[in-house]
This record gives C-alpha cells, sequence and structure tokens, in this order.
C-alpha cells in the first residue's frame, strides 16, 4: 500500500481529501502543522482523523520556527507584496510543506497530499517547496484531479459526503468568507469579499484586534528594541520570537492597527481580493524602519529596497528553497548587522507613530546636520560637488538646447 502524508487541519476540505485517499487505497499519515492558528481542540483533530482513516496523526509545532527563520527575515528585508501586504500566509506555506515532509522521512511515505485549489497561490508554495526539499517527491493536490472534481463538485457534496462518511465536521453549504490564521496574521477572502465593490472591513468579523474606531481614546507607547535586524525584547523584556509577536499581536490589536484591504495580482495570472489583519507585524515593520533610518547608509538602504520587491515575489510565489533565496538571505543576514536600537511608538486608533529612536550605532550627527553653523561638514565644499553633479548636464545643454 502506497503511504502519503496529509497537510491536515481538520476542516471540511481535509477531511474529504483523507476519506478519498483512503478510498484511493493511500495508507493515510495525517500532520496538523502548529503555526498559532486557534483550535478548540487540537486532541480531538487527531483522534478525529484516526477515527476517520488515518494510519497515523501527529502535532508539529513549528510556531517558534516560523517567527525566527521566516517571519523574521522578511521583516529585514521590508518585504511587502505590491506595497502592502506582509506575506503571512505566503510566508508559512513551504515550512508547512518542510514539516510534512520530515514527517513523510519517518513514516517511509513517497507523496505529500495538501487542500490547496488549482486557482491560488498555495498549490504553488506547497509544490515548489516540496520539489526543492525532496525532488522525488509525489505531489498530490485533489482539486487538481479531474475525477476527485466531478465527485465534489462543490460544499454540498462535501458535506453529504462527510455525512455518510460519519465524519463530524463544523460547516455551511452558505460562508460569507474564508479564512486561514496563524500567530502572525490572519487572512480572509472568498464568498462576500470576491466583490471588490463591498466593504471588506465591514463583513469580515476580525480576530486579531477591534477596529480604529472601538479602539480606547487614549494612545499606547510600546518599545521594541532590535539587535542585528532582529526583534530581541518589548518594553523592556526580552523575549523569544514567539513570544514578542504574541505580545504585539496583542498592544497592535486592541489599538485597532494592521488591517488592510486589496485587490492581488495571484501567480496563476488572475486578480483576487484579500483582507488581511497583522497588529504585531506591522508594528515590526514600522519599528524596524525606524532603527534602520539612524544606522545604515544611504546607498545600503537603497540597494535592499530595490531587492526587497523581488523578495516580496518569490516569498509570494513559493521560490523559498532556492539558491537565490540563500543568496539574498545572506546579503540581509551582512547588510542588517549595524542594525541595533530602541523604537517607542505610539499607538492610537489604528495609527502608529515614532515617539522616539535611539541606536548605539547611529549614524545621525545632529551638529553636521544642523541648518545653523558648526560641525565637520564644510559648506564651501558643495560648489565643486554641485559643479562636478551638472557637468553632464551643461554638456547637454550646450549641444542638445532644451525648451524652456
Amino acid at each position: 500500500m502506497a503511504k502519503c502524508v496529509l497537510a491536515y487541519s481538520g476542516g471540511l476540505d481535509t477531511s474529504v481529501i483523507l476519506g478519498w485517499l483512503s478510498d484511493e487505497g493511500y495508507e493515510v499519515h495525517c500532520v496538523y502543522v502548529d503555526l498559532g492558528q486557534p483550535c478548540e481542540d487540537r486532541a480531538a483533530i487527531l483522534e478525529k482523523a484516526e477515527i476517520n482513516g488515518a494510519k497515523s496523526a501527529q502535532i508539529v509545532d513549528v510556531r517558534e520556527e516560523l517567527c525566527r527563520d521566516f517571519a523574521f527575515p522578511i521583516l529585514q528585508w521590508q518585504a511587502k507584496y505590491e506595497s502592502i501586504y506582509l506575506l503571512g500566509t505566503a510566508i508559512a506555506r513551504p515550512l508547512i510543506s518542510k514539516a510534512c515532509l520530515q514527517v513523510a522521512r519517518e513514516v517511509g511515505a513517497e507523496a505529500f497530499a495538501h487542500g490547496a485549489t488549482g486557482k491560488g497561490n498555495d498549490q504553488c508554495r506547497f509544490q515548489l517547496a516540496a520539489e526543492a526539499l525532496q525532488p522525488d517527491i509525489h505531489v498530490i493536490a485533489p482539486w487538481r484531479i479531474d475525477a476527485f472534481r466531478s465527485r465534489f463538485p462543490g460544499r454540498s457534496e462535501m458535506i453529504d459526503y462527510c455525512d455518510a462518511k460519519k465524519i463530524p465536521v463544523k460547516a455551511s453549504v452558505e460562508k460569507p468568507y474564508s479564512s486561514d490564521e496563524n500567530c502572525l496574521h490572519i487572512s480572509y477572502e472568498a464568498g462576500r469579499l470576491e466583490d471588490p465593490a463591498a466593504n471588506g472591513l465591514e463583513h469580515i468579523d476580525f480576530g486579531m484586534g477591534v477596529s480604529p474606531q472601538e479602539a480606547p481614546d487614549e494612545n499606547e507607547k510600546v518599545t521594541i528594541d532590535f539587535e542585528q535586524g532582529l526583534p530581541v525584547a518589548v518594553n523592556g523584556e526580552t523575549c523569544s520570537p514567539l513570544e514578542l509577536v504574541t505580545r504585539l499581536n496583542e498592544s497592535g490589536g486592541r489599538n485597532g492597527v494592521g488591517r488592510i484591504d486589496m485587490v492581488e495580482n495571484r501567480f496563476v495570472g488572475m486578480k483576487s481580493r484579500g483582507v488581511y489583519e497583522s497588529p504585531g507585524m506591522t508594528l515590526l515593520y514600522d519599528a524596524h524602519l525606524a532603527v534602520e533610518q539612524l544606522t545604515l547608509d544611504r546607498d545600503l538602504v537603497h540597494l535592499r529596497d530595490r531587492l526587497s520587491v523581488e523578495v516580496a515575489e518569490m516569498v509570494y510565489y513559493g521560490f523559498w528553497y532556492c539558491p537565490k533565496m540563500d543568496a539574498l538571505m545572506a546579503f540581509i543576514r551582512e547588510s542588517q548587522r549595524p542594525v541595533d536600537g530602541s523604537v517607542t511608538l505610539n499607538l492610537y486608533k489604528g495609527n502608529i507613530q515614532i515617539d522616539g529612536r535611539s541606536s548605539p550605532r547611529s549614524l545621525y550627527d545632529a551638529e553636521m546636520a544642523s541648518m545653523e553653523g558648526g560641525g565637520s561638514y564644510n559648506q564651501t565644499d558643495a560648489e565643486g560637488f554641485l559643479r562636478v553633479q551638472s557637468l553632464p548636464g551643461r554638456v547637454q545643454g550646450r549641444v542638445n538646447p532644451r525648451e524652456w
């Protein structure tokens, strides 16, 4: 009997896929990858998997790894897909693949199954990561298989299948939207959100915080410390990566920070509408940038910013495990060495303001930058600097005069 690992959540889709894989003759090993997603009873999820045909079921806790090795390096890049999306879902997918493949190696499975559809980005992220790590792995994506789609053309057929198999699932035929959660963020899509004219922020029951209108009437101060571009402490207390993200989620969430609504371009080519909330990571992006402004020189920051767009695309598309990403990660580790410092943020009804920043490695020289006299900068030197800079323009102006 062929063996398969299944990225398993215990919801409708993966419950049906577990039953279908068993019907197809696979010995299925379910893997619940713990990314910090809320769950009422994880033990019950594993028990349900085994009752409904899984050969084994286990939880793999990757929460610290997700924050430390995936989210924080992307934070150092200041990477945002299409200018605003902090990549909370995209960051997690290659880690899910890695965790599932580690279990596959333990149980001797030759196949890896997931519940991503054939229209979305996640199928790309799962498969590109899995095949980069284990080139001979057989990836099973049921939603890309005609026989599966014919058997389950809609949610009602999936619910009927679960009823017939006595698989307990909490699902309804109509859903206002779907969500995906981890300790970094929650994403919302589909259902009513497929109408871009609809106000997504009004349709959603957000899970990580209040709206700006419901936030307190007084501002809250949060201080974040960085070492080599990595966050290490909140309000003077050293934290593990997961603890730090959790505390900032609470601070940002209760102050209405970190919600976005966008129409984005999927890797497969179509546009989709997504609503996201990432309170803690939003605070970290702002604070990290403030420390960089003190500690990194202009040319290095501008190079990083040009490459950041490329990094965001690679993460969004699913190219985490590839030589180009390896090289870019080596670059960002080296470039972030001076990024030590502390930033205090003021949080108020969805807004973030810098209350103060400091660094022992600050390049800011107040005396030199002052509009007053003094410092080591000689303003007379600017005359020669500008004459050299304007030389090409002066030559062009003589040869090819502009109309003005």
